[in-house]
Parts: structure tokens; sequence; C-alpha cells
């Protein structure tokens, strides 16, 4: 038995979405790697990493902050937030406080070494940045982000975050 117009649509439609899923799913890892390896090149020759950089960044950003508010924003567990965090402090870069009203909080912040580093490889990044977004439009860039939004809310009401 022969289709009828609408399966044929149907099966289409199915086929195209399976082939635009793989598209978004092949551009994303590859975006991703890109990054990532900019990132890598860029603060390997400061003895970091890219999840110690971003870590580094965080702090930039939020000021002070505990080890569990890093958790949050960084996709690593507690117990390798842990780890990174002392090995910044060993390095110097990153400095722990404890609070006086409560002697087991212990707040995180930026040393002086720290900060001046992750600045300068912050203005080194955003100039590798504008490097990968060469020929692509302020126009392209917002339907990529307002896209990228969408499929990100789409994901958080899948997995919602606790």
């Amino acid at each position: 038995m022969a289709d009828t117009p609408t399966q044929t649509e149907e099966g289409e439609d199915e086929r195209r979405q399976g082939t635009l899923a793989d598209e978004l799913e092949s551009c994303a890892v590859g975006l991703i790697g890109a990054v990532e390896k900019g990132i890598a090149v860029e603060v390997a020759p400061h003895n970091l990493t890219s999840i110690e950089f971003n870590l580094l960044r965080a702090c930039m950003n939020i000021g002070e902050c505990t080890a569990t508010q890093l958790a949050v924003l960084l996709p690593v567990d507690a117990s390798r937030i842990s780890r990174i965090v002392n090995g910044l402090v060993n390095k110097g870069l990153l400095v722990r406080q404890r609070q006086t009203y409560d002697r087991r909080v212990v707040m995180l912040r930026l040393s002086d070494e720290g900060h001046e580093l992750t600045e300068s490889l912050n203005q080194r990044l955003q100039l590798y940045d504008n490097r990968l977004m060469e020929g692509v439009s302020e126009e392209e860039m917002q339907a990529f982000i307002a896209v990228t939004q969408k499929i990100l809310a789409n994901h958080e009401a899948i997995f919602p975050t606790q």
C-alpha cells in the first residue's frame, strides 16, 4: 500500500528534523572544541588548565564567593572544585578567607596576581573570539544567540536545575 501524502510529509519532516538535530550536535561539539582549544592554548604557558581558568574567571565575575557557588556555575563536581581551588591557592592565584561570623564558611577571591593574570588572559581570549567571529555579521550573531537561548530554555524545561 502506497503512502498517503500526509504520511510521506510526516516522514520527510522526521528525516529533516533528524538531520537538523545531527547538524546541531555536530556544530555544538565543533564550537565547544574551538572555544576550549583557544582557552587551552592561551592558559597553558601559565601552567593552568581550562577549568582552572574558568574558575578564576568565575571568581572575577562574581567577586567573593564560596566553592559551593562555583560548583553550581561550573560543570564540575564539588570534590573536583575543592582540588582545583587548592591548586590555585597553592599557585598564589586564589585566596581563602574564613568568615568571622561562621568559621565554617570559606570565601574565595582572586589574589592580586590572580586578578592580573585573569584580566590579561580575558583580553587575549577576546582577540581569539573576535577572530572566530570574523565574517559573521551582528545580525547573524543576534540570531545565533536567540536560537541558542531557545534551545537552552528547552533544555532547562527538560532538566530543571535544583
